[in-house]
This record gives C-alpha cells, structure tokens and sequence, in this order.
C-alpha cells in the first residue's frame, strides 16, 4: 500500500473500497491509479479505481446497489471506447472514481500495442485525444490491489510507430491553423490549435522514449513543451502574429523531439 504514502487512514480506505469492488459479481481484479498510484498526489486528491471484467460479467447496477454517493453509469455511457464508463462518487467523504475496464478489451489493446498498432479516440478533458493503448499503460504503471493482471513494459514496436503518428497530426494541426485560422485572426482557433498541437506533439515524444501517458495532466512538462505557455500568453488577433506563434510552436516541438 506504498500509493497512500504511509497513512495508516488512507490505507484502511483504501482496503475497505478495493474489498467492496473486488466483492462486485463479475469484477476480476480492481487497480488504484492517478497520483496517488504515482506518489504525486496531494491530501485533497481523489482516488482513481479501476474494476477489470470480462464481457457481460460485471453490471454497473451492482456498483450503484453498494449506495455510494454520486453518479453511476452505464457502459459504453462514454463513448463506447477503451475508456467505456466509471463512476464519479463520494466514499467516507472522499472522492473516488471508479472506470471500466473490460479485460477482452483490454488484452486487444495490449496484443495490437505490441504490433505497433493504435487508433485514436477523442476523450473529454483531453485535448489530444487518447490512443487506444491507454488502457495497456494503466496496466504498466497503475498499483493492483486486488486480482491479477498483466504488467507489461513498452513495445519496441510502438515506440516505432506512435511518435511519428503523433507528431504528424501535432503537424498537420499547426498547418491547418496556418493556412485557414491565421490569416483571417482567428485568435480563438489558433489557440485552440497551438494548444491541441502540444498535446499531441507530448504524447509522441514521450512514446519515442518509451514512456507511458494514462493522461494529459503533466503531459506537457515531461516532455520539455511547457514553453507553449509563452507561445499562448502572447497571441494577438493579427494575422502576422498569429502565424509568428504557429511558427514558434513548431520550433519548441522540434526542440522537444531533438531532446529526447
């Protein structure tokens, strides 16, 4: 239990909760992720559980029957994705979180990533959207408190072929900015775009090096695109300065890749 830092209360919770989700018919395995999976989390953050399943075998009803405060919904109610549902609810006061994750699913994902092989999914409160292969790096980096599931590194072959996909819409995204948001000082767009454009150009360094992305929450600083902010922080709504930023995003990806 070295996710909940040595709190002898965070740790009973976190037993209590993992025991009641364990118990739910159908759930195989249940995994803490997010910071507190990570060590990065504060007091105040909440608790990202994760309910693994086969097929048809789980029923979100009896998530919803243990009568835990909040909202409960139905698979597929997020889009039908590997990110397939969850539920957003108040433990003992606590927030805590609880998705998906159907393992026929999951064991798909983690055989297509080791081909070298995604799909793109847009994905509220993602600006990039997510790959597919989410659902293999929760399985990498997230804590397994009850169950057995797989644990596996990053594909050679992924780290072959994610980046450049990524790095091509980052491109493609900044192009299409330049030649039709620019020149008529969509202000707005281009940001939108210089911001969906980082994402996307992080989640493609950070697979070249062969490290996991279970979110966008710190995508940016570890892979050295911070420096966007800068690019945002002085955006006009005048044509030349527009394409000036579009071009100085394009700078610091390239800056981001050469690094490493």
């Amino acid at each position: 239990m070295g996710a909940t830092d040595g709190s002898d209360q965070d740790a009973a919770f976190l037993d209590r909760v993992a025991d009641r989700l364990a118990a739910l018919p159908g759930v195989l395995a249940v995994t803490l992720g997010g910071s507190r999976a990570q060590g990065t989390h504060t007091p105040d953050s909440d608790w990202d559980l994760a309910v693994y399943y086969r097929g048809p075998a789980f029923d979100p009803a009896d998530l919803r029957g243990i009568g835990w405060e909040g909202e409960v919904h139905g698979i597929g109610d997020w889009g039908g994705g590997v990110f397939n549902g969850g539920a957003w609810l108040t433990v003992e006061g606590r927030r805590v979180d609880v998705h998906y994750r159907d393992l026929d699913v999951v064991e798909h994902e983690l055989a297509e990533a080791e081909r070298g092989r995604f799909r793109w999914e847009p994905l509220m409160f993602h600006l990039a959207g997510i790959p597919s292969y989410l659902v293999v790096a929760e399985l990498a980096v997230n804590a397994v408190l009850r169950g057995e599931l797989p644990r596996p590194a990053y594909p050679e072959a992924l780290r072959r072929t994610a980046p450049r996909v990524w790095l091509e819409r980052a491109r493609t995204t900044l192009g299409y900015a330049r030649a039709n948001h620019a020149p008529r000082a969509r202000l707005t767009e281009v940001a939108g775009a210089v911001a969906t454009a980082a994402a996307q150009a992080g989640q493609g360094v950070l697979a070249a090096r062969g490290e996991w992305v279970t979110n966008e929450k710190r995508l940016l600083e570890r892979a050295g695109l911070r420096g966007v902010d800068g690019v945002l922080s002085s955006l006009e709504a005048d044509p030349d300065a527009l394409a000036a930023a579009i071009t100085e995003t394009e700078r610091l990806i390239d800056a981001a890749v050469s690094s490493g």
